[in-house]
């Protein structure tokens, strides 16, 4: 039965899945925007970033290190992955980027399977933000709720790199004109190094910070990708705040959705992408051309 406190409810459950779907797709934007590469095993990414947290937590029992060895894991993988394979894909059509991509993201999910089964784990959450909180009209699980202030935290922290530093100048300039960022005698490719391992990051830093909502499965980064890239087609391509707007946009669909008809929610959001796509093909927040 629906209700209004299901309704509210519903709402806050699509805050917390907007926020986590932002700061994945903040990075699968950053990456495309600046690089050109479309990152299909940016979802497998996701779910590497939860297996680290969750290795790690299983042996120091801290949640705190379980987000920092699994963000720091999973940009260590980015940056491997971009300076053994992916910087060799440039210059090559989107189809090659696109298998090779795809190629790792099934290399990372069996290799998982391998070693850890398709059982999936559980992460519990920090004791401080175990239970629920009052929230005067209705209880609501106290850890989703720091989970918007966390996610809230690191999209703030990509912003000020990206529109506060050195680098994130760069970064966007790269995104507008890479030719003309490179013929300034900056080495382009450093920063497509930095760039793949801090979106790689942004993927990771999120599948942990999911996990105790969540639980952890090989295949769990499939739909996130597919939520995923919804997300930047909505907000526009190359936008950091269109990454922002979408993934809230597209957490709300999805909750609201659920409440009436599960089935619905992906029909819903691919209702509403089509409609962008049609009224304004460049996404709510992109530019023409991108």
């Amino acid at each position: 039965m629906i209700n209004w406190g299901n309704f509210i409810s519903q709402v806050f459950n699509g805050v917390v899945l907007g926020a986590l779907l932002a700061l994945i797709s903040s990075g699968l934007t950053i990456i495309y925007g600046t690089l050109g590469i479309l990152n299909l095993a940016h979802g497998a990414m996701f779910m590497l970033g939860g297996y680290a947290g969750w290795l790690a937590y299983t042996y120091t029992g801290s949640f705190i290190v379980a987000v920092i060895a699994g963000s720091l894991f999973v940009m260590l993988v980015g940056v491997v992955m971009e300076r053994v394979i992916i910087r060799h894909f440039y210059s090559r059509p989107h189809e090659d980027q696109l298998l090779v991509t795809f190629g790792l993201g099934i290399v990372f999910v069996e290799t998982i399977r391998f070693f850890f089964g398709s059982l999936s784990k559980t992460v519990p959450p920090p004791h401080v933000f175990a239970g629920i909180t009052s929230l005067g009209f209705m209880f609501y699980p106290t850890y989703r709720l720091a989970v918007v202030v966390i996610v809230a935290l690191a999209l703030l922290a990509l912003y000020l790199m990206l529109y506060r530093t050195r680098l994130g100048m760069i970064v966007r300039a790269g995104i507008e004109d890479s030719i003309m960022v490179d013929s300034l005698g900056i080495n382009v490719y450093r920063i497509f190094m930095s760039v793949f391992g801090i979106g790689a990051m942004a993927a990771g830093f999120a599948g942990i910070v999911n996990a105790p909502v969540v639980s952890i499965a090989p295949d769990v980064g499939e739909g996130i990708l597919v939520q995923t890239f919804v997300v930047v087609v909505i907000g526009g391509v190359g936008s950091f705040p269109g990454a922002v707007l979408g993934g809230f946009i597209a957490g709300e669909i999805i909750s609201i959705t659920s409440m009436f008809n599960p089935g619905y929610s992906y029909v819903m959001l691919f209702v509403a992408m089509t409609l962008v796509l049609v009224l304004r093909p460049y996404g709510l927040l992109g530019t023409a051309g991108r």
